[in-house]
């Protein structure tokens, strides 16, 4: 599964999504559902998928889909880094 999939699937559980749900309307406070309640409820849902805790500056930072995709890159590559060989 990708980072994108992953991030997605975060969303689809905090928003109530549909699977071909348009991400280029997935803005904060633009898209109805991601009011600041919203926001954290997304951050917990991602949290939870990437089995992380996310820095204060990467929560305020997720302004949309594709920006929160890019921040979750890089805790998906922390996590790789730590993981044990093969």
């Amino acid at each position: 599964m990708t980072v994108r999939d992953r991030v997605f699937s975060a969303f689809k559980e905090s928003f109530d999504l549909d699977d071909g749900a348009d991400t280029s309307k997935l803005v904060y406070q633009d898209y109805p559902a991601w009011t600041s309640i919203g926001h954290m409820i997304l951050v917990a849902a991602l949290e939870s998928e990437f089995d992380t805790m996310l820095e204060t500056d990467d929560i305020l930072a997720m302004s949309n889909f594709d920006k929160t995709v890019s921040i979750m890159s890089k805790y998906a590559n922390e996590a790789d880094a730590k993981s044990p060989p093969a």
